[in-house]
C-alpha cells in the first residue's frame, strides 16, 4: 500500500514526542498507509503551519502543548467531548485545507480512563479523585473521568478561579452523572482520596508533587500525565509514600489509539504498543 496519507503532532516543543512512534506501529499492526511526522510551530503561528500541513495534503493532526486551547477555536466542527473540554488535542482535515470542514476532538480523556482502568486495573466508579491542574491537561480528560462514575472529583490548582471555570463548565454533566465536583486550592483539598492524577506541568519543571501526602489513602493510584525522565521525580514520591505509581506512557498510547480511530475508522491494539514503547524507554534508561 503507498503510504500517502500525512498525519503528524503539532506542538512547541515536539522533539521529544514519542507518537510518530507510537502511530508507526499501530500503521504497521493495522495495515493502514500512511506516514507521520513532527510539526513545530511558531508560538505565533500554529495556525499558519497547520494550515500549510493540511494544503500540502495532510490529513490530520495530534495537538500538544501549547496549542489544544487554540486547536479548539480553529475547528468548525466539534465533537461533544471537545466542546465541553474547550480543548482539542485531534483534528481531522476533512475538506482539505478549508478549516470550514475540520473536525475537532480530543482523546486525552478517554485515553486516560483506558489507562487507569483496563491497564492499571483500577475502576473509577464510587472512588474519589484528585485532579490536579486546570489548563488544557486538565480540561482534556474530565469529562471523561465524569462519565466513569467516580463518587467525587476535586479539582485543585495554583490560581483557583480557572479551576472554578472548570467545574462550572462541567457542572451540569457533573450533575447528570450523579457526580460531585467541587474546585479547591492545592493547599485544601482534604484527605483520603483513592487517586491522584496529576496534569499540571509541575514534573516538567523539576518541582516537586504540589500536594501533601496525607491527602490520599494508603496504596492509593498516584498517576503523572508525564513520562519518561520527567515523571520519575514523581514515581520516586510515589513509591516513598507508599502509593502505586504510574506515569502517562499508557495515557499516550491510549489517546493516540484513539486518534488513530477519529482519523482512520480502524482501532488498533494498544497493548503491545505500550509495552514495545516501555521496552524503549527502559533501554533509553540503562544507556
Amino acid at each position: 500500500m503507498l503510504m500517502t496519507d500525512r498525519y503528524a503532532v503539532a506542538g512547541n516543543p515536539v522533539a521529544h514526542s514519542r507518537s510518530p512512534e507510537i502511530h508507526a506501529l499501530f500503521a504497521a499492526q493495522t495495515g493502514e498507509g500512511l506516514v507521520y511526522e513532527r510539526l513545530l510551530c511558531p508560538l505565533d503561528g500554529f495556525e499558519a503551519t497547520v494550515r500549510a500541513f493540511a494544503a500540502a495534503g495532510g490529513r490530520g493532526c495530534n495537538i500538544t502543548v501549547p496549542f489544544k486551547f487554540e486547536a479548539h477555536a480553529l475547528a468548525r466542527r466539534l465533537s461533544p467531548r471537545a466542546r465541553l473540554a474547550g480543548a482539542c488535542n485531534v483534528l481531522r482535515f476533512d475538506g482539505g485545507a478549508d478549516s470550514g470542514d475540520w473536525l475537532g476532538d480530543n482523546s486525552d480523556g478517554v485515553g486516560l480512563a483506558r489507562d487507569i482502568e483496563h491497564n492499571a486495573g483500577r475502576p473509577l466508579r464510587d472512588q474519589r479523585l484528585l485532579l490536579l491542574g486546570a489548563g488544557g491537561a486538565a480540561a482534556g480528560v474530565l469529562a471523561s473521568l465524569i462519565e466513569r462514575g467516580p463518587a467525587e472529583i476535586v479539582l485543585a490548582n495554583r490560581s483557583l478561579d480557572k479551576a472554578q471555570a472548570l467545574v462550572q463548565s462541567h457542572a451540569g454533566f457533573a450533575a447528570e452523572h450523579g457526580v460531585k465536583l467541587r474546585a479547591s486550592p492545592l493547599d485544601g483539598t482534604g484527605e483520603g482520596f483513592d487517586m491522584l492524577i496529576n496534569g499540571t506541568s509541575a514534573s516538567l519543571a523539576g518541582a516537586g508533587v504540589p500536594v501533601p501526602a496525607a491527602a490520599l489513602k494508603p496504596g492509593a493510584l498516584a498517576l503523572d500525565m508525564m513520562y519518561g525522565p520527567a515523571a520519575r521525580p514523581f514515581l520516586d514520591w510515589a513509591a516513598a509514600q507508599g502509593f502505586e505509581g504510574r506515569d502517562g506512557l499508557g495515557m499516550l498510547v491510549e489517546q493516540a489509539a484513539e486518534a488513530f480511530f477519529i482519523w482512520r475508522g480502524v482501532m488498533p491494539e494498544s497493548a503491545p504498543v505500550l509495552a514495545t514503547l516501555r521496552q524503549r524507554l527502559e533501554a533509553e534508561a540503562r544507556t
